[in-house]
């Protein structure tokens, strides 16, 4: 810990091949990981212990490491995250929807400790929101938005977006540029 390797404002990056002694420390220290699922199956890195981190209340956000992951759609890294955590665990108990939503929000919010302005929707948080389609056919039937958000959404899917209350596309259709 007294070399810097540790703490609030450390971020692991992949963390794939942690310790349980490992895990223990970063959740003593307060010591966050940025998840990369595409990167990491794409690679060929290994399965994160996701799962192992944020029972010991690690927060785990979810990131894309830019090309390796040859997508940046945050529907595909919750669902890669969640079927890689299933798979690793032979268990479909593993990493729900509502846990992966979170990764995408507020765990990558407190990740770069900016929770108090951004990652979920309270007063005094900036507005940043998006609206999916759900009347797409790969959306339908909606029983349980988070799974089918999760299992079944995709970027193209996001039909308006708004950033710090400010309307950036709506309707599909990009208000802040000339496309």
């Amino acid at each position: 810990a007294k070399e810097g390797y540790v703490g609030p404002n450390m971020v692991y990056v992949h963390a794939v091949w942690l310790t349980p002694e490992e895990i223990r420390i970063m959740a003593d220290t307060g010591t966050k990981a940025a998840h990369c699922p595409a990167a990491n199956a794409q690679l060929g890195y290994g399965v994160a212990p996701v799962c192992e981190m944020l029972a010991q209340g690690i927060d785990v956000g979810l990131g894309t490491d830019g090309a390796a992951s040859y997508t940046y759609d945050m529907f595909e890294l919750m669902r890669t995250a969640a079927y890689l955590q299933k798979q690793k665990h032979l268990s479909a108990d593993f990493l729900t929807a509502e846990q992966a939503i979170e990764m995408a929000t507020i765990h990558g919010a407190k990740v770069l400790n900016l929770e108090k302005d951004i990652g979920s929707i309270e007063v005094g948080k900036k507005a940043d929101l998006i609206l999916v389609d759900m009347n797409k056919p790969h959306l339908l039937p909606v029983n349980r938005y988070a799974p089918k958000l999760v299992y079944s959404a995709q970027g193209g899917d996001v039909r308006t977006t708004i950033i710090d209350g400010r309307v950036v596309m709506e309707d599909y259709v990009v208000k802040t540029m000339d496309e």
